[in-house]
């Protein structure tokens, strides 16, 4: 396997159907449970990001540790956003104890970056996630449209739990606001008369707050 450059924040090489991760990985339960079931090659050195699934696309993993530690994570998902040449994933444990953080790195996530997150209970969900989008990447996108519909599905199950986390909304009303609103962007500019059509006037004046007040 060609070797990457330890430090750089170029492409990382990845061979089809591998998975080139950061050397920090090695020995943790996420990678016993991916060895084996995918080729798992370990780097040290890696820029930017925990797992490369391909040249251009990376998950950036959040753990319990990461969120209780405070915003430091931040960085990592700012600098892969900003590369220009990465489609990033993000996943994040979603704990008993990081419960109380994960609003704050949702909205971060999805609603300032526009990035894809997906929540886990563990490392063992994690790695079933993982195997999933390697299985997909060995596909060839302009052969398989289905891999450019699951990216998409990904984006929108992700929009959706961020919208259902916005004060009063919930499940029910997450749905009907982006029927209407489609986007983030929409739904924020948003007015408070126009919320109120579809939510009421109390929840639209709550999610009003949400966008409008200081991050």
């Amino acid at each position: 396997m060609e070797r990457n450059s330890p430090g750089g924040t170029g492409p990382v090489h990845v061979p089809l159907g591998h998975i080139v991760a950061n050397e920090k990985w090695r020995g943790s339960q996420l990678a016993q449970e991916l060895q084996g079931k995918v080729k798992l090659v370990f780097e040290e050195g890696l820029p930017l990001a925990d797992f490369y699934l391909s040249s251009r696309s990376c998950i950036l993993y959040v753990t319990e540790a990461d969120l209780v530690a405070g915003h430091g994570y931040r960085k990592r998902l700012v600098r892969v956003r900003n590369s220009g040449h990465l489609q990033g994933i993000v996943i994040v444990e979603k704990t008993q104890i990081s419960e109380q953080y994960f609003s704050a790195v949702q909205k971060f996530t999805v609603l300032d970056l526009g990035m894809v997150l997906l929540p886990v209970a563990n490392q063992l969900e994690a790695s079933c996630l993982i195997i999933q989008l390697v299985q997909e990447q060995t596909r060839e996108p302009s052969r398989n449209p289905f891999l450019r519909k699951k990216r998409c599905v990904l984006s929108e199950l992700s929009l959706v739990q961020t919208v259902q986390q916005i004060p009063g909304v919930g499940k029910v009303k997450a749905p009907l606001l982006l029927q209407k609103f489609p986007t983030i962007q929409q739904l924020s500019n948003a007015s408070v008369q126009e919320l109120q059509e579809v939510v009421g006037h109390a929840v639209a004046q709550q999610i009003h707050t949400f966008f409008t007040q200081p991050r």
